[in-house]
């Protein structure tokens, strides 16, 4: 049975040549390459395996299990965990080899406990302003002392995480960065010297070069869409995923006519609409749809009333459309392109919220 319904369609190619201009803007400074949340909707296994390639040698996933479905994979490269440690997933993490994330007295007090038989690898985490994991700077001293008290973890990093590093005011990324610098010479201090130290996401790297220390976190760059539209848009990466669904209906209506639920779009004049088989089920912004449009051959056709969760309805006039015909939600494709980051913009929303919110149903095709 041929497929009907919406692709997303990743381009693995761009992801590899986004990886090399990166390379080429930091130089040798080692890119920790982000790939939760499924890769931020690409696909973290396939992702991961083309970074791999491009060689990557250290990655980034939120949960334990999206780390073991890494390792599942083949990968060999170093995979950080960025949750909150729980006690109950150590050997699981020993056992495959992943690095954890401590952010508190009680997860040195569950390493402590732990009884394993090899080290765990662990980066220190220290919250410098984002209010949400990470030890308080007040309390920075204490914690890192304790944690290179205990000699069943090896301490391989040390970092903090910008709150607004991809705003056009650095005021307080830069209050943040002076907090971790402070950190920083509290560790040399006592004699803590981690292999890696890291600061820097996606915004800071373009926005705050200063914080770049000796290894980077990258999310959204790599998969080709910036942070938001304060940061410098230099740096000529190009987008992954593009998003396309089908035309299944399309049929002639008057003037008059209301449009999709609660009736808030009605035609101006007599037309041919086209039902489009993708929703916000798929991953289709249902706030796109007040000023929201698709492509087809290069031309805008826009969206007539409000999102359904597995259809969208749009006007296409006397266009050459039809049943099949394939139309570009968002990326970029031999019908033109349209910018994800133009979308968040319009719906107040962020490149990270749509990407991310790509649902089970499309089939994705790299």
């Amino acid at each position: 049975m041929s497929y009907i319904g919406p692709k997303v369609h990743i381009d693995l190619e761009r992801l590899a040549n986004n990886c090399r201009l990166l390379k080429n803007e930091v130089g040798d400074i080692p890119i920790m390459a982000t790939v939760k949340a499924n890769g931020y909707g690409h696909g973290a296994v396939q992702v991961a395996q083309t970074l791999e390639k491009e060689g990557i040698q250290h990655f980034a996933v939120f949960t334990i299990e999206e780390g073991i479905e890494l390792r599942d994979a083949g990968i060999t490269a170093d995979i950080l965990v960025y949750s909150r440690l729980n006690p109950h997933t150590l050997s699981d993490a020993e056992t495959h080899n992943l690095l954890l994330n401590v952010s508190s007295f009680d997860d040195l007090e569950a390493l402590k406990a732990h009884q394993g038989n090899h080290k765990i690898r662990i980066h220190l985490k220290v919250d410098t302003g984002m209010t949400r994991l990470g030890i308080p700077l007040e309390q920075a001293e204490e914690f890192l002392q304790q944690a290179h008290q205990i000699d069943t973890i090896e301490i391989e990093g040390l970092y903090s995480h910008f709150a607004t590093a991809d705003e056009g005011d650095l005021s307080y990324a830069n209050d943040q960065l002076n907090k971790f610098n402070d950190v920083l010479a509290i560790a040399e201090k006592l004699g803590i010297n981690p292999t890696f130290i890291h600061c820097s996401n996606s915004g800071a790297i373009l926005n705050l070069p200063e914080s770049r220390f000796n290894m980077i976190r990258v999310g959204m760059l790599l998969y080709g869409a910036f942070p938001s539209d304060e940061v410098p848009q230099d740096l000529p990466i190009k987008p992954v995923m593009t998003f396309t669904a089908p035309v299944v209906e399309v049929r002639d209506v008057k003037a008059g006519t209301h449009i999709s639920y609660g009736g808030v779009y009605t035609t101006e004049k007599d037309t041919r609409i086209a039902v489009v088989q993708a929703g916000f089920a798929d991953g289709v912004p249902r706030h796109w749809y007040v000023d929201g449009f698709v492509k087809f051959k290069d031309q805008n056709f826009k969206i007539t009333g409000r999102i359904c969760m597995d259809q969208l309805m749009i006007d296409v006039g006397s266009a050459d459309i039809q049943y099949g015909d394939e139309v570009l939600i968002f990326g970029s494709n031999e019908h033109g392109t349209i910018d994800i980051n133009e979308i968040a913009n319009t719906i107040n929303s962020t490149s990270y919220v749509l990407l991310t919110a790509i649902g089970i149903r499309p089939k994705r095709i790299y």
